[in-house]
C-alpha cells in the first residue's frame, strides 16, 4: 500500500507558530495575484464539508475554492448519521477513507479534537463553539493588504469573548498586534486563551489585553472589529445579552475615539443596529465585505498548506 502524503491538521490558530502562520498570509498573497497557477492543485481530490452548523461564507469559500483548484466537494449537513447517534471516531474513519479532507463546523471544540483523532486525512476547523480559526487567519491577510503590514497595528475587538475572539487573541499574538479585547462583565474571553496570547505576544512585539471599557479600547485603533452579541446555540439568552452589550455597539461616536484611517470588520452575519449601527456597516470606514471576499483566498492557502502543496 502507497503511504499517504504528511499532512497537518488545522483546528485553533495557536496549532501554529508565527513562521507557519505568515507562510499561510504569503501563500494567500500569492493565490489573490495568480489564481491561475493553483487551479490544478486539487485536480482528482475530493473535499468533505461536515456542517453541523449553518453557514453561508465558510462553506461557499471552501467549496469555491476546491472546485477553482479543480477539485470536488461533498456536503453532510444535518442529515449524516452523527445525527442518528453514530459516533465522531467511526464517522472520522469512515470519511477517511472516502476523502482527502475534511472541513468541520461544529459545536463543542472537544468534537473536532475527537475527529482530527481518528482521521488519516486533513482536518480544518470550520468553525466550534471554541474557535474560529479561519476567519480570523482571513482577516489578519486582509488588515495586512489594507495597511501593507500587520506588526504593530492597533487592533480593538468589542463585544462578546467568544470562539471569534479567542481566535484573533491567538492569531494577533502570533503576529505582534496590539490587541485590546473589550467585554462586558461575565462574558470575558476564556482567562487560559488570555493568558497564552498575552505570553505569546510578549515574543512578537505585541500585546494582548482586556478590559471592560469599549471606548477606551476603540481609542487610537486602526482596527475596529465586531461580531453578533448572540452566537449559535444562545438565541435563549438573546435579551439578556443585549441589555449587558448595550454599550459595545460599534457605531459614529466609537469611531470618533478611533483612528483617522480605522477600518470598521465583521465576521458576519451582522445584525443591524446591535453591535453596529447601519449607518457605519455601510459607511465608508466598513470594509466587512471586502473583508468576507478575502475568506476565498484565505481557505485555498490553508487547505494547500495543510496538504504540503503550498
Amino acid at each position: 500500500m502507497t503511504e499517504k502524503k504528511a499532512f497537518r491538521h488545522f483546528l485553533k490558530v495557536s496549532d501554529l507558530d508565527s513562521s507557519g502562520i505568515r507562510d499561510i498570509l504569503d501563500l494567500t498573497e500569492r493565490i489573490r495575484n495568480n489564481p491561475e497557477d493553483y487551479e490544478n492543485c486539487f485536480s482528482r481530490k475530493t473535499v468533505g464539508l461536515l456542517f453541523e452548523k449553518s453557514s453561508t461564507r465558510t462553506r461557499l469559500s471552501f467549496e469555491a475554492g476546491v472546485h477553482q483548484m479543480g477539485g470536488d466537494t461533498v456536503f453532510l449537513g444535518g442529515d449524516s448519521q452523527l445525527a442518528r447517534g453514530e459516533t465522531i471516531e467511526d464517522t472520522a474513519r469512515v470519511m477517511s477513507g472516502y476523502l482527502d479532507m475534511v472541513i468541520i463546523r461544529t459545536f463543542g471544540h472537544d468534537r473536532i479534537d475527537r475527529f482530527a483523532g481518528h482521521s488519516t486525512v486533513p482536518v480544518i476547523n470550520g468553525l466550534t463553539d471554541g474557535h474560529h480559526p479561519c476567519q480570523a487567519l482571513s482577516d489578519f491577510s486582509f488588515i495586512g493588504k489594507e495597511f501593507g503590514s500587520i506588526q504593530g497595528i492597533r487592533m480593538a475587538y468589542v463585544g462578546d469573548g467568544n470562539n471569534m475572539a479567542h481566535s484573533l487573541m491567538e492569531a494577533g499574538a502570533l503576529l505582534g498586534v496590539d490587541l485590546v479585547v473589550s467585554t462586558p462583565p461575565g462574558y470575558a474571553p476564556d482567562a487560559e486563551i488570555l493568558r497564552w496570547s498575552s505570553e505569546m505576544a510578549k515574543k512578537t512585539g505585541g500585546s494582548v489585553t482586556w478590559m471592560e471599557n469599549p471606548m477606551e479600547a476603540a481609542k487610537e485603533a486602526r482596527v475596529l472589529y465586531t461580531d453578533v452579541w448572540t452566537s449559535m446555540g444562545q438565541e435563549a439568552e438573546s435579551t439578556i445579552r443585549e441589555q449587558a452589550f448595550s454599550g459595545f455597539q460599534i457605531n459614529r461616536e466609537m469611531l470618533s475615539v478611533a483612528a483617522p484611517d480605522v477600518i470598521v470588520l465583521h465576521c458576519l452575519p451582522a445584525y443591524r443596529g446591535k453591535e453596529v449601527t447601519e449607518e457605519v456597516l455601510d459607511g465608508p470606514r466598513s470594509k466587512v465585505f471586502a473583508q468576507a471576499e478575502n475568506r476565498l483566498h484565505l481557505q485555498k492557502a490553508l487547505m494547500l498548506f495543510c496538504t504540503g502543496k503550498g
